[in-house]
């Protein structure tokens, strides 16, 4: 599935197709370049499901996790750009966060890729240079 934000405002409806698209799916694997947007569609994912918390990268924490209020559910936003090692990774308890139920949102998710269950989604977000837009596939492994 393909959907277009030719800016940041289109993304919360985008947001929520997604969110329908997915069904069942709880773990979404983003790809894109640095500065494409990844972070921010997270948010407006975020803000789709219903978390009151603000929604920023986890860099230097590697996960964030926020909150789903009164049904209390959590969403995970992990960013894996600094993770050297399979070994870093099982140390921040990964996979118990992938299998917990909720959504994981995992940015930069190539050392990862073993350890995500068989019916996860990939998004990958490509920007048109000249008019800044983004393309944002929506595809299921």
């Amino acid at each position: 599935m393909i959907y277009t934000a030719n800016s940041v405002e289109d993304l919360d409806g985008v947001a929520r197709q997604i969110l329908s698209d997915l069904g069942d799916v709880r773990v979404v694997a983003f790809n894109a370049p640095m500065g494409a947007g990844k972070t921010t569609l997270i948010s407006a994912l975020s803000k789709a499901l219903g978390t009151l918390s603000i929604v920023n990268s986890p860099t230097f924490a590697i996960v964030n996790d926020y909150d789903m209020g009164e049904c209390g559910s959590a969403i995970y936003h992990f960013d894996l750009y600094r993770l050297k090692s399979m070994g870093e990774l099982m140390d921040i308890g990964f996979d118990d966060y992938i299998s917990s139920g909720n959504y994981c949102f995992v940015e930069w998710p190539e050392l990862a890729l073993d350890l995500l269950p068989d019916n996860y989604a990939t998004i990958t977000i490509s920007v048109d240079q000249e008019s800044l837009s983004r393309t944002i596939e929506l595809s299921f492994n």
